[in-house]
């Protein structure tokens, strides 16, 4: 990766995902000669909205390449995030067979730019960091974090958002590196949740660091909600600049 400053450009595009379906998505490139990594960011549960779009500017000013495709599309159309994530809450929740194939459609954008270096990973939030884990399980990725991510391990709890089955089955099929980030005060995914994972993932010798933040619940890294924890969300950028750095860059 080359040295770049923080300038950046950002946009909105259009992406062929699952089916063909022409897929919103929201693309941010660091100003600068050289070559980049890529991340695709699966944006939480509350939608594709203003905190995930900051988000994806955010790698880029780090010097990587960043997508985040609004998944919410189909179901909520031009609606705003809130509308959108009822209308998919709804409908069950995005089908995971869907989500391989739009976060594979970001994947093959950010690898058909000229300024590409190859390698692209994945990063979600709540239910995006099961989906990360999913697509980590399904596509040849270069690295992967998972950030509080519910639904891994575990049963749905009643009062969930969304069905979805848990896909702790998949683990052998993970393609890359894998960062967990989560809260100890968390309880989807509950403590409990997360070492039935880490075990399994030690069982198969997949390359893996979990870390966990006492006081902190689900959800900390959102600066505007009322779940956010400073001293928990720093610690976790550093890991993820860290991890993105270790496998994406050269």
């Amino acid at each position: 990766m080359a040295q770049v400053a923080d300038a950046l450009t950002a946009e909105t595009i259009r992406i062929a995902g699952h089916g063909g379906d022409q897929v919103p998505a929201y693309l941010a490139q660091p100003l600068g000669e050289g070559s980049f990594g890529g991340v695709v960011v699966i944006h939480h549960a509350p939608g594709w909205d203003r905190w995930s779009k900051e988000v994806t500017r955010r790698f880029a000013a780090s010097g990587y390449l960043a997508i985040c495709p609004n998944l919410h599309f189909r179901e909520g159309g031009d609606a705003g995030p809130d509308d959108s994530a009822a209308a998919v809450r709804a409908a069950g929740g995005v089908p995971d067979k869907r989500l391989v194939g739009d976060v594979d459609a970001a994947a093959r954008q950010l690898r058909s730019l000229a300024t590409s270096n190859g390698k692209v990973g994945v990063i979600g939030y709540c239910s995006g960091g099961r989906q990360a884990f999913l697509a980590a399980c399904s596509l040849p990725l270069d690295a992967a974090v998972d950030c509080y991510g519910a639904g891994v391990t575990g049963v749905v709890p009643p009062q969930a958002p969304f069905r979805f089955e848990p896909i702790i089955g998949l683990a052998p099929q993970l393609s890359c590196p894998l960062l967990g980030l989560f809260g100890a005060e968390d309880r989807f995914p509950s403590p409990e949740h997360v070492a039935e994972l880490e075990a399994e993932l030690n069982r198969l010798g997949k390359t893996h660091e979990f870390h966990s933040y006492e006081g902190a619940g689900h959800a900390f890294f959102c600066v505007d909600r009322s779940s956010y924890r400073v001293e928990a969300a720093l610690d976790g950028w550093a890991r993820i600049d860290e991890w993105f750095g270790r496998y994406l860059n050269g």
